[in-house]
């Protein structure tokens, strides 16, 4: 007897289960919707675009976009829910260039495929009296009409995921979806400030912008009024990339990188490479972990992008992305060279670094030291001397072209609890300079861009012997040739030791400079995968702040002007290089507002 073979494993989809997957990778959220409609009326021509959303119950209940774009012929209208129907793009030659935000054919019909959609539209221009409506859910068309509609197209959204109730599982709490919405529609208004945004949350607005030929004009409407006082703009040409737009001062930043938003060829995007490019533009005017606040706007070839790689096309692939990398970072780098970067206590929000702990001191005159019964005394030879040692360090040549006028002239008024210094500007400000992190700066910037004729090392008196665990030991191994290039001659010695026969002269006095050497290995191993940095970049710090004048240390009236004229002819006086400021402003006028001083 034989017995029948069994079925195939391998089968074909049914189309309604093929929509619902491919929903799953337009529609993540209603911000998704949201993205997805404003883009069509985007393309569509639209000078006005209002966004309504409503809720209940802690949960997003409808989505409505509303245009007065060209909107669609009754045919149009009943094609375009259809999957992979698209005015946009022809011939498989078309996806090398595309200039619409839309063209992939799929958002319509997974939107429907997973939620109740009611289309209302009629066609721009063509005299038509009445026009189209159709009622779509689940993918299946209920109904199809005429009706009286204005021209554009209306589009309603309700009941996402009605029939998946398991993708709701992964929505977030109705505020964070409200952001994400929120984050949407401000991408695109930057990228489109020729057009006029509406957006509302049951009823009460949240973005409003007007149409206008300037984009500051919709940076004040996204980012309010004091940020925006507070931005630089950007404008860079490059043979084949052109950069747009406004990024803040050093000062005003954010705890993520929520509020860097990106457009290329007018396409909001997201796109790690740009965003790394303009962190690394700022360089060390930002303490670690901060963001700045910024808006680019990139003009580029269309045959260099990609932007077919995400069914949401969200992201877009660069073919020269290390070019286009090297150009954002450049241009950042020039807007901030031509920008007053020391912050004002009152007009600009302070950079936030970890606290550090200071040894207390009493001391308020630089020229006097703390005593313990009724008179005065100066403060140790001994103290001078190494403060002396290390300004002469930092007076050396470094084989870099010298640097004025980056910070005003000031005169030096006197040294505050041995960290800090008081100056006064011809313009009748007060400028509080931070010590270490003024001569941290210097330090670092003689390093970066040391003469290579000046003599690197100096040998240590008594060589000192490094234990390190295992792992520590291994990646100690593994940055011993950059801790050499730095001025460092350690070599193994036993199977997790290590020899120190020669420091960097920048540290200063040899015997002293020797016992930092551990406490700078274990920065080293202390891998940062959130802010990586190079090696070398990493070691350059370390060396600064090691060998720097540290808070605390009384300096004399001759020792601070010196350190004050050696910070004015760094290239970056602003920040030390961790990114904390170097100095604070206080003008006349805000010193008269903390002291509630009116003019009369």
């Amino acid at each position: 007897m034989m017995t029948s073979r069994p079925a195939g494993k391998i089968h074909i989809l049914d189309p309604a289960t093929v929509n619902k997957i491919a929903a799953g990778e337009v529609v993540e959220r209603p911000a998704s919707v949201v993205k997805e409609l404003v883009e069509n009326s985007v393309d569509a021509d639209a000078g006005r675009i209002r966004i309504d959303v409503t809720s209940a119950h802690g949960a997003i209940t409808g989505i409505r976009v509303v245009d007065d774009g060209t909107g669609m012929s009754p045919a149009d209208a009943r094609l375009a829910f259809t999957p992979h129907a698209t005015s946009k793009i022809a011939h498989a030659s078309d996806l090398d260039s595309v200039t619409t935000l839309g063209f992939r054919g799929e958002a319509l019909a997974s939107i429907a495929a997973v939620s109740r959609v009611i289309l209302s539209t009629r066609e721009r221009g063509t005299g038509a009296v009445a026009g189209t409506k159709i009622v779509i859910e689940g993918g299946v068309v209920m109904e199809s009409r005429e009706t009286g509609v204005p021209e554009g197209s209306d589009v309603l959204v309700t009941d996402l995921f009605f029939n998946t109730p398991a993708r709701k599982k992964f929505l977030k709490n109705l505020p964070t979806e409200i952001a994400r919405i929120t984050g949407v529609v401000e991408g695109i208004a930057l990228a489109h400030p020729e057009i006029t945004f509406f957006l509302t949350h049951n009823g009460k607005n949240i973005i409003t912008t007007e149409q206008s030929a300037k984009l500051i004009d919709t940076v004040v409407r996204i980012f309010g009024e004091d940020v925006t006082q507070s931005m630089i703009p950007v404008n860079y040409r490059h043979p084949f990339l052109s950069i747009n737009g406004f990024i803040s001062l050093p000062s005003v930043q954010r705890k993520n990188q929520s509020r860097i938003i990106i457009a290329i060829n007018r396409r909001y995007v997201s796109s790690l490479v740009i965003t790394s490019a303009i962190i690394e533009g700022y360089g060390t005017l930002l303490p670690k972990d901060r963001y700045p606040i910024a808006f680019l706007s990139l003009s580029i070839d269309p045959r260099l992008i990609d932007v077919n790689v995400h069914p949401a096309k969200k992201l877009v692939r660069l073919s020269r992305e290390g070019q286009v990398r090297e150009i954002v970072r450049d241009a950042i780098r020039t807007a901030l060279r031509g920008a007053d970067l020391v912050p004002s206590v009152l007009t600009g929000a302070l950079p936030l670094a970890s606290p550090k702990t200071f040894p207390p001191v009493v001391k308020t005159l630089y020229d006097h030291a703390p005593a313990p019964v009724a008179g005065i005394s100066e403060s140790t030879h001994t103290g001078i001397s190494m403060t002396d040692r290390q300004l002469r360090q930092t007076e050396l040549p470094t084989g870099s072209e010298p640097v004025t006028d980056r910070i005003p002239e000031m005169d030096l008024i006197g040294q505050f609890g041995g960290i800090y210094l008081l100056t006064a500007t011809a313009g009748g400000d007060l400028i509080i300079v931070d010590q270490h992190a003024a001569h941290e700066r210097i330090l670092y910037e003689q390093v970066r861009a040391r003469d290579k004729t000046i003599p690197l090392s100096q040998e240590l008196i008594v060589p000192v012997v490094l234990e390190r665990s295992a792992r520590d030991a291994a990646v100690m191994r593994s940055i011993l040739p950059e801790l050499r290039d730095e001025g460092f001659l350690i070599t193994e010695f036993g199977r997790n030791s290590f020899m120190i026969s020669a420091v960097p002269v920048i540290l200063g006095k040899a015997e002293e400079a020797a016992a930092t050497v551990t406490d700078i290995a274990d920065d080293l191993t202390r891998e940062d995968l959130k802010n990586p940095v190079t090696r070398r970049e990493q070691i350059t710090r370390i060396i600064a702040c090691r060998g720097a004048i540290k808070a605390g240390t009384v300096c004399t009236g001759e020792q601070c002007r010196r350190l004050l004229q050696q910070l004015s002819r760094t290239r970056n006086p602003h920040t030390c290089p961790h990114g904390r400021p170097t100095m604070i402003r206080f003008s006349r006028a805000e010193l008269d507002t903390l002291f509630k001083r009116t003019s009369t």
